[in-house]
């Protein structure tokens, strides 16, 4: 037998054998897998947070979206309510002029209430916001007036014109709410 099986058998390090030191492999393998098995727990932690942050991000974005629907709803609801109430007044003098009406010999009379009750009717709406679209005599805008026929003229600085309104318009905080429908000369 040679000293190397001899060695080998009796296992005793000989000179050419490299001694191999498992435990130091280990301990350096140890150490490698701690790190990455805490560093694995703290990116899990961060996961968990940002998750965690995530759902309640949602949750009161929902929860907005929800609630801002709702307030719509109630305020398209309510949203003429002033207005109604402004025009009270208006209602409680048509039914006094009514009840005058029935016993009334006077036209006179009742032709002004007519125009006091339409003139204050008037205020109320243009105090909201609403204002009359000016229309005979201005030239045609399509952004204003909606032409429903057209009507020769024998004047040139009639043409383009609008001559008749067979329908106010109003603008509303300067939006066109209804256009004036109009008759312009050509």
């Amino acid at each position: 037998m040679s000293e190397k099986e001899k060695n080998k058998q009796e296992h005793i390090p000989s000179e050419e054998t490299p001694e191999i030191h498992k435990p130091e492999k280990s301990s350096k393998t140890h150490k490698k897998q701690s790190a990455q098995d805490a560093l694995i727990a703290e990116l899990q932690g961060k996961l968990e947070e940002l998750n965690d942050k995530y759902i309640r991000l949602y949750s009161e974005f929902d929860n907005f979206r929800k609630r801002t629907l709702r307030e719509k709803i109630e305020l398209t609801k309510t949203a003429s309510q002033d207005v109604i109430y402004d025009l009270l007044p208006v209602l409680d003098d048509f039914d006094r002029a009514l009840k005058h009406a029935e016993n009334a010999d006077n036209l006179v009379a009742l032709k002004e209430g007519e125009k006091l009750i339409f003139a204050k009717l008037r205020t109320i709406l243009e105090r909201k916001g609403l204002q009359e679209i000016k229309s005979i005599g201005e030239p045609f805008n399509t952004d204003l007036h909606d032409a429903i026929t057209n009507v020769p003229v024998q004047s040139e600085e009639m043409k383009g014109k609008i001559v008749d309104q067979t329908l106010k318009g109003y603008l509303l905080n300067g939006k066109v709410i209804r256009y004036a429908k109009v008759v312009v000369a050509s």
